[in-house]
């Protein structure tokens, strides 16, 4: 059966079962893709912010499939923007994330396809969390802008090539992202976009960013050597 297109008009719309709640995505695979990337928004973020479609656009040019997806329902949704304490659940968002490479697995359009994570802000760190939980299950991480401090000591245990991307002129968050550079294990590396800030917003600053992830998971997602079929009850470690 036909599954509806997505308003925005790039890709399908899917939902998805994750616990107690089905959460909205957008999945769009192109013909002959090599992979599949699974997005992690940030705080405060949705599957329709501009610069992750943007990104989803450019990787899907170079031959991979994208999955946009509300880590949250609308009710959380509504329920965060008065609060602000599921958009820092990092577990919660994780967990979300297993259903859905699960689910990735399963679906007719990707379960021969390597599964990559991108992750933006605190979904960097949900994305690093789900990847540690579930080694040799994922292909690639990339973080932008990422908050991978709250990952903890979950980057112990990435196995996961990981591509961390920081604005030269964010500072903080350059830091951080140093101090998790060190935890990892696997194959890693720190790129630093001169002159851009934390939301990628100066002219060319983006376009290096889809360029970097492309080349990142273009590398590390190889259909012919597809990760292992993992179930949410085999999970390994947990943050901490």
């Amino acid at each position: 059966m036909d599954r509806p297109a997505a308003p925005n008009g790039e890709g399908q719309l899917v939902w998805i079962s994750a616990g107690p709640v089905k959460l909205e995505g957008t999945l769009s695979v192109p013909p002959d893709a090599r992979g599949v990337v699974l997005f992690a928004h940030g705080s405060g973020s949705s599957r329709y912010s501009p610069r992750n479609r943007y990104v989803a656009r450019e990787l899907r040019q170079a031959g991979l499939g994208t999955l946009l997806l509300d880590l949250l329902t609308e009710h959380e949704e509504a329920e965060d923007v008065a609060t602000g304490h599921l958009r820092f659940n990092i577990e919660l968002l994780a967990e979300r994330l297993v259903s859905a490479s699960d689910w990735l697995r399963h679906h007719d359009e990707t379960h021969e396809l390597p599964v990559g994570y991108f992750g933006a802000s605190t979904g960097a760190a949900a994305a690093l969390v789900a990847a540690a939980q579930n080694p040799g299950a994922v292909g690639a991480v990339v973080s932008r802008g990422g908050r991978p401090d709250l990952a903890g000591r979950a980057l112990l245990h990435v196995s996961a090539p990981t591509l961390l991307i920081v604005g030269g002129e964010d500072v903080p968050v350059i830091a951080v992202n140093r101090d998790a550079l060190g935890l990892l294990r696997g194959e890693k590396k720190l790129e630093i976009v001169p002159g851009a800030t934390h939301l990628f917003e100066e002219p060319g600053a983006l376009e290096q960013v889809a360029r970097v992830a492309a080349e990142w998971f273009q590398r590390h997602l190889h259909p012919e050597r597809k990760q292992a079929v993992w179930r949410p009850g085999e999970r390994t470690t947990r943050a901490g």
